[in-house]
């Protein structure tokens, strides 16, 4: 069941502290903090993982970095600072999830995060803040995210936050899906000036997390009537969900134009599912999301295919799920094929058709930085760092994004994935997690 779960979700490896220690962190742009196993009173095992890959997974030792520093509980990112005793004691956090209860407690650490680079620099070190995991509970002791997880979102705790205050970055980053399950991410990213793009908008008031707004889902040239909706942007997610009155609307007008029998497949999470063979697979029909500013948004892969016990195509589900909120999620599935960019400087997201392929004209290097050659960015003070309006998110969890607290619906089977980062120049990060489209029907149909 751990291993199971651990394949459920993005990752990719990162240097942490001095020495150095690597981990291999879940990517999750619906919340803010990066934390790690440290000190554990309750942490998932990170036995059976042996083999799988390419280093052992570790646990994080303040004492043990030259370069950490508790952060105090004056400090203006201490969100739980006035339940302190003394303002010099170290930070507490606590990150309850939405489903399952699910979370992650402990002691917030200043300290360096290693990135690498082609660039001027070889190497840039970046004092950020991370959460020292002490306790985890729910889906963490059964191994999901084993090993830690890099929040993306827009708080000030975060990472690319942290980085674009340092000047190491503009304030935004992209990813990009591939048809074949491989992508990269770069930070600092602003995208292309070709790019279509529409506004994020806020959430009462704030703009807590990646939202855009739907004026109509389109099914091929067919557009039904009443299916506006806001959603909320997660890479971090490979399922996509619309809001039930939604979901029933796109989903009948999908079923009405495809021409293929439908099959009941008790071990999908989707509804519509179709029979087909690797010798006839009937055409889906485009779907298109209209986003605000009049912007079409086309989806190049609505489905996933099903195969059967020899490795066929047995048949294929679309892959939208119904969900009880009003707040709809676009996940990693309607994103292949397209540069994604999370601009969060213009408030506003970019989107542009792209192999993955076209985003640097140069080799990537790799990750952990070599001995000389580097450069250090202090982390910013209170002043620079605190923002009157800004607000950090808890993160997300597997399911539908919460009304309350928008988050990703991160647990999501993806696959092999090979990303890079663009900091100043670009770098190189592994991506991995597990076949998100290969779902085996042991009975066939």
């Amino acid at each position: 069941m751990a291993t199971r779960a651990f394949l459920r979700l993005h990752y990719t490896w990162i240097d942490i502290g001095t020495p150095n220690v690597s981990f291999l962190v879940a990517l999750d742009a619906g919340s803010d903090l990066l934390w790690v196993p440290c000190d554990c009173i309750q942490c998932a095992p990170l036995s059976g993982y042996h083999g799988s890959l390419d280093k052992d997974l570790g646990t994080y030792n303040p004492a043990e970095s030259k370069t950490s520093r508790h952060l105090p509980c004056s400090h203006e990112l201490c969100d739980l600072g006035t339940s302190c005793k003394n303002p010099k004691q170290s930070c507490p956090y606590t990150l309850n999830y939405y489903s399952e209860n699910t979370s992650s407690s402990g002691l917030l650490v200043e300290d360096m995060l290693h990135l690498a680079t082609n660039g001027e620099h070889s190497s840039v070190h970046a004092l950020v803040i991370v959460g020292c995991g002490r306790r985890q509970s729910g889906g963490y002791l059964d191994g999901i995210a084993p090993d830690g997880l890099l929040g993306l979102g827009f708080g000030n705790i975060s990472v690319p936050s942290i980085l674009a205050r340092s000047g190491l970055v503009h304030n935004s980053f992209s990813m990009c899906f591939k048809d074949d399950d491989s992508g990269r991410i770069f930070f600092g990213d602003l995208g292309v000036s070709a790019q279509q793009s529409t506004p994020f908008v806020p959430w009462e008031g704030k703009y807590r997390t990646y939202i855009v707004e739907v004026e109509s889902f389109c099914v091929k040239d067919r557009c039904p009537r009443k299916t506006a909706f806001q959603a909320l942007v997660d890479s971090g997610s490979s399922f996509s969900y619309l809001p039930e009155d939604i979901y029933n609307k796109v989903t009948v007008e999908f079923d009405r134009q495809i021409n293929a029998s439908r099959f009941v497949y008790d071990s999908a999470d989707w509804e519509y599912c179709y029979k087909a063979s690797p010798l006839k697979m009937p055409a889906v029909p485009t779907l298109t999301l209209m986003l605000a500013v009049n912007k079409s948004f086309v989806v190049t892969n609505p489905v996933f295919l099903v195969y059967g016990k020899e490795e066929e195509i047995v048949g294929f589900c679309l892959a939208l799920q119904s969900s009880q909120e009003s707040l709809g999620t676009i996940g990693q599935n309607l994103m292949t094929g397209y540069r994604i960019v999370f601009d969060r400087e213009d408030l506003k997201l970019g989107w542009s058709r792209s192999n993955c392929r076209d985003l640097d004209d140069s080799s990537t290097v790799p990750l952990t930085p070599p001995a000389q050659s580097s450069t250090e960015n202090p982390l910013p003070t209170n002043e620079q760092q605190s923002s009157p309006n800004a607000r950090a998110v808890s993160p997300a969890v597997a399911g539908r994004a919460p009304t309350n607290i928008p988050s990703a619906a991160a647990l999501h089977v993806v696959n092999w994935l090979s990303f890079s980062l663009l900091l100043l120049a670009h770098l190189t990060v592994i991506l991995i997690g597990f076949t998100y489209r290969r779902l085996l029907h042991s009975d066939g149909f």
